[in-house]
């Protein structure tokens, strides 16, 4: 959810995505380029991303990613479903923090 997040915000390329949520979080998430790859191979494959090859900032030749329509759809229900989630969680760690003092 966090690469289609980054993704989400501009056309971007793997290794600028990495650093942007790591950026995002003050460094508190890294994105090993070894997951990042392969994730973004299987999110292309299922046609959440698409990617074109462009020049970067650098110069160099970098395969870029942006969300499809189905990869927005995709997006909002996997947030929607990590909010319910959090929530929840946030809501038995106050339960538990109450009846422990």
């Amino acid at each position: 959810m966090l690469i289609l997040q980054v993704v989400a915000l501009e056309p971007i390329h793997g290794y600028a995505i990495a650093q942007r949520i790591r950026q995002i979080s003050r460094d508190v998430v890294q994105v090993p380029q070894g997951s990042l790859y392969p994730a973004l191979h299987r999110l292309e494959n299922r046609k959440v991303l698409v990617a074109e090859w462009k020049q970067s900032e650098t110069g160099r030749d970098a395969k870029y990613y942006r969300l499809t329509p189905r990869g927005r759809a995709y997006l909002k229900s996997e947030a929607e479903s990590w909010e319910r989630l959090s929530g929840a969680i946030r809501l038995i760690l106050r339960e538990a923090r109450g009846t422990s003092r």
